[in-house]
């Protein structure tokens, strides 16, 4: 669980630093993406899905604590690589 400091708030800074504890994240850039976007469902009036008070803790804590408990389902997506395009298929230069 994420520590809080002594004014109550966690330092998530720190915790995301262990990237190795966090399950089916393999960067932190990622760990930051879904967190986001599960803050900010949480901000639109969904519920928490651990046992919080969320008017004590703020919607990201409580996305963070989520995923790290790998309660957060995601999926990744591998885009289609572009076709090339033939330059002759390109219109003529403009002078």
């Amino acid at each position: 669980m994420i520590e809080a400091n002594k004014n109550g708030y966690n330092s998530g800074a720190n915790a995301v630093e262990e990237e190795d504890t966090w399950p089916g994240i393999d960067s932190r850039f990622r760990l930051i993406v879904v967190a986001a976007l599960r803050s900010k469902q949480l901000q639109r009036g969904s519920h928490p899905r651990i046992e919080v008070n969320p008017l004590k803790r703020r919607n990201t804590s409580i996305a963070l604590e989520e995923v790290k408990q790998g309660l957060v389902p995601f999926t990744i997506t591998h885009e289609e690589p572009q076709t090339k395009v033939n330059s002759s298929q390109l219109p003529p230069k403009v002078l």
